[in-house]
């Protein structure tokens, strides 16, 4: 392996995916006293991205664009998606405005993320350094549009049954 890249997709024989080989996505170090993004445990899905900047989140509704200290090259065939940390949803109302902010392989810059602040009442620090999104690499599924006059009930009841959850 390169320096500068990093191995995704954890080997996990206990949940049948052994034979999968891990993807290497390049990663340009913009911070180099960051550490590089990390899963917190094997087989998790989620890569931890880090603060590279200390920010304010007013409450109510506070946002903020936070730059991470990285750019990655994610391959053909790949995209990511940052997502919000649900330790920080939870315990402090923060969140992320585009969930799941994707980003496709093409784009070479650094990732940034923008946050929000839903506590009504607390204002949130952000520090440098701190873990505030995860980052999922996932397959892109190639598609393409079968234009028909009725959709087949299989695919109706789907919809019906996702239209009717509140």
């Amino acid at each position: 392996m390169r320096a500068g890249s990093i191995v995704l997709g954890v080997t996990n024989s206990s949940a049948g995916n052994s034979s999968r080989k891990p993807t290497n996505v390049p990663v340009k170090r913009l911070d180099l006293d960051l550490p590089l993004p990390a899963t917190a445990h094997a087989g998790d899905a989620g890569i931890d991205l880090y603060a590279r900047v200390d920010a304010l989140l007013p409450a109510r509704g506070g946002r903020v664009l936070v730059a991470t200290g990285i750019a990655v090259a994610i391959p053909i065939g790949f995209f990511g998606q940052v997502v919000p940390r649900s330790g920080l949803a939870l315990k402090h109302g923060i969140s992320l405005v585009n969930t799941p902010g994707i980003i496709d392989s093409g784009y070479r810059g650094e990732l940034q993320v923008i946050m929000i602040n839903t506590d009504p009442v607390n204002d949130y620090q952000v520090k440098r350094g701190d873990r505030i999104a995860q980052l999922i690499i996932q397959e892109v599924v190639a598609t393409t549009w079968q234009v028909v006059d009725e959709l087949t009930a299989m695919i109706a009841v789907v919809a019906l049954a996702t239209r009717d959850v509140k």
